[in-house]
Order: C-alpha cells, then sequence, then structure tokens
C-alpha cells in the first residue's frame, strides 16, 4: 500500500513538471511569435518610409534636414532590427523614428497640393495602417511578455523557470508619454 502511495505521489511531481516544463515553452514560443509580429510590421514600415520621401521631397525641395532625420532614424531603426537588439533597443530606435515622421508629417502638411497626389495619399494610407499594425503587434508581444513573466514568478513555477534556464522577456516600451502615442499620419 505504501509503494502505491509513493509512487502515486511520484506520478503526480512527474506530472506537474511535465505540465509546467511545457506551459513555460508555450508561453515562451508566444512571445517570440509576437515579437516575430513585431519585426514584420516594422519591416513594412521601414519599407514604406522612402517612398513616402521621395513623394514629399518633389513639392517641399528646402526641407531637406527633416528628410535627413528620417533617413537616419530609418536607417538606425532597421540597424536595430538585427538579432541583437533588445526590445529596449528596437523601441528607442523605432520612437526616434517615430518622432521623424511626425516631422515629415508636419512639413506635408504645408503643401496642399501634395496631399491632392494619389500616391501620396496612399502612402499616408498605408502608413497609418501599419502604425496601426505596429501598435496592435505590440500590445500583443507586451500580453504575451506579461503572461510569460507572470507564470515564471510565481510559486512554484519560479523554482522550475530557473531549473530550466527559462528568464523574464522585456516589454516593448515607450520612453516617455508622448512616444505613447501612435503618431497620427495625416497628410
Amino acid at each position: 500500500m505504501d509503494g502505491i502511495i509513493v509512487s502515486g505521489a511520484i506520478a503526480l511531481v512527474a506530472i506537474f513538471l511535465v505540465g509546467t516544463y511545457n506551459r513555460l515553452v508555450t508561453l515562451r514560443q508566444r512571445v517570440e511569435e509576437s515579437w516575430s509580429d513585431i519585426a514584420i510590421q516594422l519591416k513594412r514600415r521601414h519599407d514604406l518610409i522612402p517612398n513616402l520621401v521621395e513623394t514629399v521631397k518633389g513639392y517641399a525641395k528646402h526641407e531637406a534636414a527633416t528628410f535627413q532625420a528620417v533617413t537616419e532614424a530609418r536607417a538606425a531603426a532597421i540597424a536595430a532590427s538585427g538579432g541583437s537588439a533588445t526590445p529596449e533597443q528596437r523601441a528607442q530606435a523605432e520612437n526616434a523614428l517615430s518622432s521623424a515622421l511626425i516631422n515629415l508629417r508636419a512639413v506635408a502638411e504645408a503643401y496642399p497640393q501634395l496631399q491632392a497626389i494619389q500616391e501620396f495619399k496612399d502612402l499616408s494610407e498605408n502608413l497609418t495602417a501599419t502604425e496601426d499594425k505596429i501598435a496592435f503587434a505590440r500590445r500583443f508581444y507586451n500580453g504575451n511578455v506579461r503572461d510569460y513573466n507572470t507564470t515564471i514568478q510565481i510559486f512554484p513555477n519560479n523554482l522550475l523557470a530557473g531549473m530550466f534556464g527559462f528568464h523574464a522577456e522585456a516589454f516593448f516600451e515607450l520612453a516617455d508619454a508622448r512616444e505613447r502615442e501612435t503618431p497620427q499620419v495625416k497628410f
């Protein structure tokens, strides 16, 4: 009888360990998948920006500093897209790009004839849609990070998480309150 109780207890512990490990792996995969979603949307944003800049350049030739700032911010954001960048580094680079895009929007607003061009309208709408998708992907990622981090930090999961090498993930956060707003790109 004692052997059955011991065997049952060992089986329950084994089931708990396997279940907890599998849950941690599943949550980590969700975090990685949602990070990939952010990367895809940021790539799309990076690809749209040169076309938008070129379209605006045709009308605002004397705004070279703004175009240069957008180009440099885009290059920094692409560089931060590398595999070694942390979410904090990536967010910082993307924040700089968002600020540069806000300045570009201000330049474009000074040229009403530019706003009438269909190509410009299409690029603007695509960029606005992409900004919305980035915001959604960021929320989705942060939700997955929250769930993952909570799971690895609660007892007794925290004991197993440390043993199996699960570590907390960083949120994709924006530095200040002004940057927390999705840029409204309206031309």
